[in-house]
């Protein structure tokens, strides 16, 4: 859903209470997300369990589900953002940050039935014309992977082929396995 605010900043936007679901400022426009469905939770809880079974015991990088990422004038929330260890914001104290004014390193985002394909592409785009390093937009219907590289080249996965992860997260993980979740 789009909510026409012509007039509304970024800084307004961020002012505003907190919808369910998250809200992005996308273009100066405020677009809600849709609600995560079945598919959407089951993989977007076993990416974060299974990415940070790797690397967050390591202290390599950590995954966070639907984390407010705002940068460039955007302010979206991913389905899984992944900072690398020594990336994630903190307070002075040590202790994790509210705010995260950074792009994540790796944008995961799920693809939901009522969703548009392109302006969840966008935001992978923008993401990497903002330096991250890596993106994957998955689509359940089609059971693909689109991968976003920081060049903005953009492959597609399908299959047994290996999906690519951020260099020093020990993971190997194929789009038949990653889909493969979805049987219980």
């Amino acid at each position: 859903m789009t909510i026409s605010t012509s007039s509304l900043t970024l800084e307004a936007f961020l002012k505003l209470p907190e919808t369910k679901p998250a809200s992005e400022f996308i273009d100066g426009k405020v677009i809600q997300k849709p609600m995560p469905q079945g598919e959407h939770s089951l993989l977007q809880g076993t990416l974060c369990e299974t990415i940070n079974q790797q690397a967050k015991a390591a202290k390599v990088a950590m995954a966070f589900p639907e984390l407010r990422c705002t940068v460039a004038g955007r302010s979206i929330v991913p389905d899984v953002a992944v900072f690398r260890w020594s990336r994630i914001p903190r307070q002075p104290s040590g202790r994790i940050a509210n705010r995260f004014t950074i792009h994540p390193d790796w944008s995961i985002e799920i693809l939901s039935p009522e969703q548009s394909q392109t302006r969840v592409l966008g935001n992978l785009l923008h993401c990497a014309q903002q330096g991250t390093e890596l993106g994957w937009l998955l689509d359940p219907e089609e059971e693909t992977v689109l991968v976003v590289w920081s060049d903005q080249r953009v492959q597609l996965l399908r299959g047994d082929v290996p999906l690519p992860v951020l260099t020093d997260i020990n993971l190997s993980l194929t789009a038949d396995q990653l889909f493969g979740w979805l049987m219980v």
